[in-house]
């Protein structure tokens, strides 16, 4: 069993991983409950947006923050096109046809960067990742400050906006009841449509923030999504703040296997373990709810 300072560099890098799993894992959310769509593109998206951006600086001499501002609209402008031509269609189809949908356009931005990048390994290097801090022993970098504050801030953010805006008031309205939502003259195509720009302008983050902390690779940022899909779905696809709370466990979780060699080789497996328990623990707790509750 390895000793305490072991785990400790592994926490570090657990819980910037966990706040970007976090700040994708609330992307996912809103657009799901604004649109009922739960978009497994979502790490391709990000991927992609971070192979244009270290072309454009590596390939074409383009200044780094030009680069880093192209991922992010990227990511912003592929999911509003998306939703604005494929969400009318797709608008009244079972939640499982809509996330399907969203895979096949996952599937092809992946096949996309494996011919157009398949060259040569690449890495994102962010000028944050070269200066940090110690904390003990423990080097940090500011890339790492930067994931674990941003998935905060954006928590934060976001349910104050959900909460306090005219918009944010439209979304939780679209979330429980569309029909009635349009009759009360809600522009309903408009707020889908401002769910999808939100949903990819984080989805940029995230691929700009993981291709730094894990490595350019369009595999491993692709499906990196299950990681931020089992903290939406541990806060059932509801919660802001529980999904919060699950992206930061499960990137722990996830990164304090790896130095345990005996089960290192399944760390993969932390986020299915970790949502399946979760889910299976609250759907107990609320049969035992309904339960007490009927008699």
């Amino acid at each position: 069993m390895p000793s305490w300072q072991d785990f400790q560099p592994f926490i570090v890098a657990g819980l910037a991983l966990g706040g970007v799993y976090a700040l994708s894992g609330v992307g996912m959310v809103v657009l799901y409950r604004a649109t009922g769509v739960l978009n497994l593109s979502f790490g391709a998206v990000g991927a992609m947006g971070a192979f244009i951006a270290y072309s454009l600086i590596h390939d074409s001499g383009v200044p780094d923050w030009l680069g880093y501002v192209v991922c992010v609209a990227f990511g912003g402008i592929v999911t509003l096109a998306y939703g604005v031509l494929f969400g009318p269609p797709l608008a009244a189809r079972d939640p499982l046809v809509k996330a399907v949908a969203t895979l096949g356009l996952a599937l092809i931005l992946l096949g996309a960067m494996s011919w157009i990048w398949s060259d040569k390994a690449r890495s994102m290097d962010l000028p944050t990742s070269n200066s940090g801090f110690l904390v003990g022993e423990v080097q940090v970098n500011w890339t790492q400050v930067i994931a674990l504050a941003f998935g905060i801030a954006l928590t934060v953010v976001t349910a104050a906006f959900l909460r306090f805006t005219n918009l944010g008031t439209a979304m939780r309205a679209l979330a429980n009841d569309r029909e009635i939502t349009a009759t009360l003259g809600v522009p309903v195509r408009r707020v889908e449509a401002a769910a999808w720009l939100g949903s990819g302008l984080v989805s940029g983050v995230a691929g700009l923030l993981l291709s730094n902390l894990v490595g350019l690779d369009a595999a491993t940022l692709t499906f990196l999504i299950i990681s931020s899909l089992a903290a939406a779905l541990i806060a059932r696809l509801r919660s802001l703040v529980v999904t919060l709370v699950a992206g930061l466990v499960v990137g722990l979780v996830t990164a304090m296997v790896t130095p345990i060699l005996s089960i290192s080789q399944y760390r993969d497996m932390a986020p299915f373990v970790l949502a399946t328990v979760a889910l299976l623990y609250l759907s107990g707790t609320k049969s035992a709810t309904s339960a007490r509750g009927s008699v």
